[in-house]
């Protein structure tokens, strides 16, 4: 890494220049750094908003899934078979789900090698259980925390290797150039958070042969959300940029408390607590759910199912299904307007209520897991610590007593399935730019729980094999690179200007945030409107055009950050709503997470709305849709998926092939 200073205006800029860059700090970018490391790149550096702060260091759940091959026991995986779990799900990929599957043995050994504490039976075997959308037990885990350990492991063999870190940099545009291959990216913009009351004089240039973008999910897309405090991401970074994503409209919701965000799947559900709801003042207090179900048992065996369904599927209502739950809560929460709590003091009504617990009130189902593990104490709370007792000390250390109190809760966007359109190499439609991680629009319709981990640690891995083995020299020309990128940064600095001269009109960037963030839970949720989507869609428009065009009001210079993380979320705000838009026109109904519901969403009074729901347009699931913002318009493609490659492998041809590098050449 170099620095240099670039005058522009008479004002002087710091300016990086590296052969790799890259963006943010969660364990998909460490990852890939490690690897590029330890390909003999060396020449790199990692920019970032916060280093502690990102999805991977404080996002989590009972026992947080890693998602890979089955490595131990007698039941027969593959490959083929992993590959096929995650490419069924609909509009994903198959080469992408076979190198995921491929590649995740390797990459989670690298993690248990680094100390990551995965665990293993006496005879050294990594054992697994089931999770949602996964037919065989693939998942493991290290506790509430496994993205926590995982980002801390890999940031210590970052700092082994003495990485450059620059902490405390919002980057606000990337540098792009017409090259060989088209559209390639040169470098990025940032503004230093230390300087941001300086406002543009804060800000900082990277010149850099290649881009990993490695900045996670769109967190600060939505108001109920799972996703930590402050935690916004930049997908629409790479959008303004006019890189190509996918599935936009695929996102993951389920159940998550509020007051600390977390998601209360696994054995928060497992151990069956009470479902209560209550007036915004907290009386008149509720079983709501006792009254929806025909009996109790199948009411009990809907709440421990939640634990391993617990992604909000629009498949698991009919037949008093576990998403049904969500539903119910969302009814009373969102329509009624009540407050919803999940309570581990005492035992649901038709378990006794305080009173009483009988396991044989239960199905065999539930009674046999809980049996199994030893949980068949008294209260909810009880079963609880002694299946996981991280579970209820993680609410401890942030002020929450489960043995004490209730824990109020609400359906939240939890991940982003789609995102920025990668290649077999993560490689986007932009050359030398590189999404992994949640950023990245690998996953289609349905994930397997933990398949997102996996395919942070093989997008970093296969990034930096790409770069390290196609990228590896240096391309950019300095003085080009000064030519283009000089007057970017006096039009910014233009645009800057008039930008905090324009006080007192316009809506202040708190506001505008709280807009958006309300119209993505009310119109693209997990319950979608075909007569709402729309119209948010040209709201979306309108405000996006409004603040590109300057027409808000910034507190001061410091603002400045604020006002680039809005537009980057405004931007994607509309590419998600377009693509919902685009999808229900193509006759698209309810799939995955998202319920469609014809005409506008239901009254209060309303029984039983979502049986009148759209029916998944199954057909679809063979596309990937895909959509390109460019020159201020939205286009849409529908691309069919590419199936999954035959097993035609001869080794003498793979040595060949590998030898001379031909593998690199395949790049769809």
């Amino acid at each position: 890494m170099k620095k240099t200073f670039l005058t522009v205006n008479d004002r002087k800029f710091p300016l990086y220049s590296c052969h790799t860059l890259l963006i943010g700090s969660g364990a998909a970018a460490l990852n890939c750094a490690c690897h590029l490391r330890s390909f003999g790149l060396d020449d790199l550096l990692i920019v970032t908003e916060r280093l502690d702060g990102g999805v991977s260091a404080n996002s989590g759940s009972d026992k947080q899934t890693y998602y890979k091959i089955s490595l131990f026991g007698r039941e027969n995986d593959s490959v083929y078979e992993t590959a096929e779990a995650l490419f069924s799900g609909g509009a994903m990929h198959g080469d992408l789900a076979l190198v995921e599957a491929a590649l995740s043995a390797q990459e989670f050994y690298h993690l248990v090698a680094l100390g990551v504490p995965f665990p293993h039976n006496r005879y050294g075997g990594y054992t697994g259980y089931k999770t949602d959308h996964d037919p065989k037990q693939r998942a493991t885990s290290a506790g509430p925390w496994t993205s926590r350990q995982m980002h801390q492991k890999l940031l210590a063999e970052v700092r082994k290797y003495n990485l450059p870190v620059l902490d405390g940099h919002e980057v606000i545009s990337l540098l792009t150039q017409e090259g060989q291959k088209g559209l390639r990216v040169t470098g990025a913009l940032a503004l230093d958070k230390k300087k941001a009351d300086t406002g543009l004089d804060a800000l900082v240039i990277f010149k850099a042969e290649n881009i990993v973008l490695g900045t996670g999910g769109p967190g600060g897309l939505y108001r109920d959300s799972v996703y930590p405090e402050g935690y916004l991401g930049s997908t629409g970074l790479p959008l303004e940029a006019g890189a190509t994503a996918a599935n936009l409209g695929e996102w993951q919701y389920g159940l998550a408390s509020i007051a600390f965000r977390w998601n209360v799947s696994g054995t928060y559900q497992q151990v069956i607590p009470r479902y209560i709801s209550v007036k915004p003042d907290g009386s008149d207090e509720r079983e709501f759910l006792n009254t929806k179900f025909p009996t109790g048992k199948q009411l009990l065996t809907a709440i421990f199912r939640k634990g391993y369904q617990w992604p909000f599927d629009t498949r698991k209502i009919e037949g008093y299904g576990s998403s049904l739950i969500d539903l119910l809560v969302y009814q009373e929460t969102v329509i009624k307007g009540r407050r919803v709590f999940m309570d581990f003091r005492r035992n649901p009504s038709p378990l006794g209520g305080r009173k009483d617990f009988r396991p044989d009130f239960l199905a065999p189902e539930p009674y046999e897991y809980l049996q199994k593990s030893g949980a068949l104490q008294f209260t909810p709370w009880q079963r609880l610590e002694e299946m996981n007792p991280m579970a209820l000390e993680l609410y401890r250390q942030n002020g929450i007593d489960l043995t004490r109190e209730p824990l109020e809760i609400a359906v939240c966007a939890q991940h982003h399935n789609g995102g920025i359109k990668g290649n077999i190499w993560w490689e986007s439609s932009i050359a030398h730019l590189f999404p992994i991680g949640e950023v990245n629009g690998t996953h289609g319709v349905y994930r397997p729980g933990g398949s997102a981990l996996n395919s942070g640690q093989v997008g970093g891995y296969r990034a930096a094999e790409y770069i390290a083995n196609c990228y590896a020299g240096y391309e950019l020309d300095e003085e080009s690179f000064l030519r283009n990128v000089t007057p970017r940064v006096g039009a910014l600095l233009d645009f800057g200007a008039r930008l905090l001269g324009n006080t007192g009109s316009g809506k202040e960037m708190a506001a505008f945030r709280r807009d958006f963030q309300a119209r993505m839970s009310r119109t693209a949720g997990h319950i979608r409107a075909t007569g709402e989507v729309g119209r948010a869609a040209q709201e979306a428009e309108r405000q996006y055009k409004r603040i590109k065009q300057g027409e808000v009001s910034l507190g001061g210079p410091a603002d400045l950050v604020a006002y680039f993380q809005n537009r980057h979320l405004c931007l994607l705000q509309t590419a998600v709503l377009k693509s919902i838009e685009n999808y229900l026109e193509r006759g698209g109904g309810s799939r995955g997470s998202a319920l469609v519901l014809e005409g506008k969403k239901p009254g209060a009074r309303e029984e039983k709305w979502w049986s009148g729901a759209r029916r998944e347009a199954k057909e679809l699931r063979a596309f990937s849709q895909e959509y390109t913002f460019r020159n201020g318009r939205h286009y849409f493609f529908w691309r069919p998926v590419r199936e999954i490659p035959k097993d035609n492998f001869w080794f003498e041809r793979v040595w060949s092939e590998y030898r001379c590098g031909d593998i690199y050449h395949y790049r769809k």
